[in-house]
């Protein structure tokens, strides 16, 4: 918490400095609200949060065009704030307008457009939609094969999720499949004493118990 309070004064007293130095709807201004918004929701104040981010949001779409990344991220953090509250709905809505932005603004096979679709299928799974989750989660799986190397962690973030969506739609085969996958590239990855090996681990036991 500590580091969170000198994180957050350092960034209002920058705040301060631009609301003197630059016009009311410079881009700048709306980064510091942003930087505001990421420590509260790090703190869990989700309404601080949500108020910040709102505040950057409002300078981003006066002053950027309104496919403009910045205007995804801004609506991707407060999906994310309201995620985090436990309102889906409004999450959604936010994460289908940052994710629009970048399918119109990025290669279709980015990252960032994984990390997208991810957001939308870890959302879907908390809803217990369970094949839009399957959907979602699958087209940032495709997309992360292409854009990183075959051991690279994040795929078996891909993989884990996958395998989740697939153990809670009674699947168990599936799910050991995908569980089994990340395994094997988490071991190629990340030392052996690393959480998420255990994590998927105690994950494969589990969906054998199902079989």
């Amino acid at each position: 918490m500590g580091n969170y309070s000198k994180a957050l004064e350092y960034q209002e007293k920058a705040l301060r400095i631009r609301e003197i130095a630059l016009p009311p709807n410079h881009p700048n201004l709306a980064t510091s609200y942003n930087n505001i918004g990421d420590i509260y929701a790090n703190m869990g104040d989700y309404s601080k949060a949500l108020k910040s981010h709102g505040e950057a949001l409002k300078i981003r779409e006066i002053a950027l065009p309104s496919n403009h990344l910045d205007m995804a991220c801004s609506y991707n953090n407060i999906g994310l704030v309201y995620k985090n509250m436990g309102d889906y709905p409004k999450a959604l809505t936010y994460y289908e307008k940052a994710h629009k932005i970048l399918e119109n603004t990025v290669p279709p096979n980015h990252p960032d457009l994984a990390t997208s679709y991810n957001n939308i299928g870890t959302l879907y799974s908390s809803m217990g939609e369970h094949s839009k989750a399957l959907l979602s989660q699958s087209e940032a799986l495709k997309i992360r094969e292409i854009a990183f190397p075959p051991n690279h962690s994040i795929l078996a973030y891909s993989y884990n999720g996958i395998g989740g969506v697939f153990m809670n739609m009674g699947e168990y085969s599936k799910a050991l499949c995908f569980a089994e996958k990340a395994l094997a590239v988490l071991q190629k990855s990340l030392p052996p004493e690393h959480p998420l090996i255990k994590k998927t681990m105690d994950n494969i036991n589990a969906v054998k118990k199902k079989l």
